[in-house]
């Protein structure tokens, strides 16, 4: 998915690891030189779900303005981390 708006700076990547791990949710997330977020989310659909609300709202100071989503196959992801 790619998440757009005010989502950098403003503990986006930190917070949305924090909530993967909590759900159980393999994948990643990172900055783009766009401004952008970009992540990719893999596990049980009931996490995977949950965590894609949050993301659709984002942390307290973010402000989400739109957010792309593309359903890939499952590449075994395992743990959630934060790319550089």
């Amino acid at each position: 998915m790619r998440v757009r708006g005010r989502v950098q700076g403003v503990a986006f990547r930190a917070v949305t690891a924090d909530r993967a791990r909590d759900e159980g949710v393999a994948g990643w997330v990172c900055n783009r030189a766009d401004g952008s977020v970009e992540a990719a989310f893999e596990g049980e659909p009931a996490a995977v779900d949950a965590l894609l609300g949050f993301v659709r709202r984002g942390p307290p100071h973010a402000r989400v303005d739109a957010v792309e989503e593309r359903e890939e196959e499952p590449v075994g992801e395992r743990g959630f981390r934060i790319r550089a």
